[in-house]
Order: structure tokens, then C-alpha cells, then sequence
């Protein structure tokens, strides 16, 4: 039995799978063109669902180490009470994306869950190559934690999370604090992460279902990290797939569909963190694309995926 996309999701996609037949998908390399097909679709996508009344925001700053000002936004739900918080990351492949186009998701997690969230404005590549993202997020990571007490937040209760790169964000985190000494990370959840620059050979199966393609990744990885990209001396900070020693991370919520471009690095770096004894739940969706949740938000398969996601976020 081949793989094949769930009914659910099948039907959602359906009116999108015919516009995108009709186009002629970007070339590789040809990041502008990513940027205009995409930011529309991500910020229809996030306002398609209300966006929660009980959930308020405020806008914060911090200072990267080159001076630049990082924008950073805040959301609570009113009536909450102090305890853990959760540092954000936006998809987008380092690429395009902003934290406008994800108030919608970020404020449905924070709604559901109780947990307040950090939303981080991270510059993007290629403008920004590696290690200018990471950096700006280990800012933003260090923020949280020094203004923890007024945030009402347990500064032993911050975690990280983000989808796509941005759950390679928060992977690449993990491990530059542990390298780094700190600030704590408590919990590391990675939503269908992008995690190694080296996957860029297509499998036959996943391939008619890709709605990030191996195009975008051929795109992305050397727009984040020059001619680098696919080499020996890509870091671990950069590329989380290439980590040596997972000892010592923070416990791993992680998740994927099975018919992502990202199902097989994500599954090894499950694999990765448990063999070093850190605590990792790991899904695996069948019949799901990257992405899944936002476009087929009524399957069974999406209900589910953001059930376990808020379980998580309350457990921190």
C-alpha cells in the first residue's frame, strides 16, 4: 500500500493543490519569489481560525551584540497566573516570515494553554547568514530570563519552541546555551523542525506531497550558511542533525508528518536525544504534509497534533 495524503487533509489541500499546479514553482535559489508566494499563504492561514479575545500582547525590544534592535512580542491570556513561559519561533526557512503573520497560531497556544509566549522578530537570511538568527535568539532567550520576575515567570519553567525553522531554532538553542552555560531551557518543542542541510536528495514517496520541497531546502540551507552548506564543518548550532553529544539537552517534544521532507532527520534526531537519555515524545503523523495543521486545522490529525502540543505547553 502506497503512502497517500489523509482524506482529511486531501480535501482542504484540494483548493490550494490546484493554484499551486497552475504555478511554476520558484527556482532554486530565487528567495524573493519564495517571499511573495508564501507570506500571503502563512498570513491567511493564521487569521483563517479567530484569533482568541482573552489573549493580550505588548510589544518588547532587547539589543543584539552588533546593536541591532530585536523586536519581540508578548502575549498573556488574561487571569493567568505565574509559572511557566515559552520562547517562540516562526517558520519560514530562515527565509520569509514574520511574528505578524503568527499571532493567530501563537495566540491560540497561549489561549488554550495558559502559558505565556515570547514571539521573536529573528533577522532572516540570506541579509542575515548564520550565526546572526541564533544569536538573536540566544538575546531573546536571555531577556526572558532577566526580566522573568516581573513577567511573572519561573525563570526554571522557560521553554522553547517554534515549527518548521523555527523548531531548528529552538534545537539550534538548546544546544548553543548548553555550549554557553545557560540561561536554563526547560523544554525543547520542535513542530515538524528543519534540522539538517544535507537532506536535499528527493525520496520518491514524500515528493508528490512536499509542500516545502527539496527546491526550497536546495534554497535555504545555503542562503543560512553560504558555500558551507552540505560540507564538513557545518556546526551543530547551525544544523542541529549534525550534534555528536545530545547528553545533557532539554527534555524533546517532537513532531512530524510522514509525508514531510523532514520526516527522516526528525526522526533520527528523536532517536539522537533518547540514546543520550533525554526525555523525548516523539509523533508521527500519517498522511500528513509540513504544515498540515494550519492548512486541514478540522482533521482529526490537526485536532490532535495541537491537543498534544497545549498538553505539553501546560506540563512545563
Amino acid at each position: 500500500m502506497a503512502l497517500s495524503l489523509d482524506p482529511e487533509i486531501a480535501q482542504a489541500l484540494a483548493p490550494m493543490a490546484d493554484a499551486m499546479a497552475a504555478a511554476t514553482p520558484p527556482a532554486v535559489g530565487d528567495i524573493a519569489a519564495r517571499r511573495a508566494l508564501w507570506e500571503p499563504i502563512i498570513g491567511a492561514a493564521g487569521t483563517a481560525q479567530p484569533i482568541p479575545a482573552d489573549v493580550k500582547t505588548s510589544e518588547q525590544h532587547t539589543t543584539a551584540g552588533d546593536g541591532a534592535r530585536i523586536t519581540m512580542r508578548w502575549y498573556t491570556k488574561d487571569g493567568a497566573t505565574p509559572g511557566p513561559a515559552v520562547l517562540f519561533f516562526h517558520g519560514g526557512g530562515y527565509l520569509f516570515g514574520h511574528i505578524d503573520l503568527f499571532d493567530g497560531p501563537v495566540s491560540r497556544y497561549v489561549s488554550a494553554s495558559g502559558v505565556p509566549m515570547l514571539s521573536v522578530e529573528y533577522r532572516r537570511a540570506p541579509e542575515h547568514p548564520f550565526p546572526t538568527p541564533l544569536e538573536d535568539a540566544y538575546r531573546a532567550l536571555r531577556w526572558l530570563h532577566a526580566h522573568a520576575a516581573e513577567l511573572g515567570v519561573d525563570p526554571d519553567r522557560i521553554g522553547v519552541m517554534g515549527d518548521s525553522a523555527g523548531g531548528g531554532m529552538a534545537a539550534a538553542l538548546t544546544i548553543l546555551a548548553r555550549e554557553r552555560g545557560g540561561p536554563k531551557i526547560a523544554r525543547q518543542m520542535l513542530i515538524m523542525p528543519m534540522l539538517d542541510d544535507r537532506t536535499t536528495t528527493p525520496d520518491p514517496h514524500i515528493a508528490p506531497y512536499a509542500l516545502w520541497s527539496y527546491d526550497d531546502s536546495r534554497t535555504a540551507w545555503p542562503a543560512l550558511l553560504g558555500e558551507a552548506a552540505g560540507g564538513p564543518d557545518v556546526p551543530a548550532t547551525a544544523a542541529p542533525a549534525r550534534l555528536k553529544d545530545a547528553t545533557g539537552l532539554p527534555p524533546a517534544y517532537i513532531e512530524v508528518g510522514q509525508l514531510d521532507v523532514f520526516r527522516d532527520e526528525d526522526t533520527a534526531y528523536a532517536t539522537k536525544l533518547s540514546r543520550a537519555g533525554v526525555p523525548v515524545e516523539f509523533h508521527l503523523h500519517p498522511g500528513a504534509p509540513h504544515e498540515f495543521d494550519s492548512i486541514a486545522f478540522t482533521s482529526d490529525v490537526a485536532r490532535r497534533a495541537i491537543a498534544d502540543r497545549v498538553r505539553v505547553l501546560k506540563s512545563i
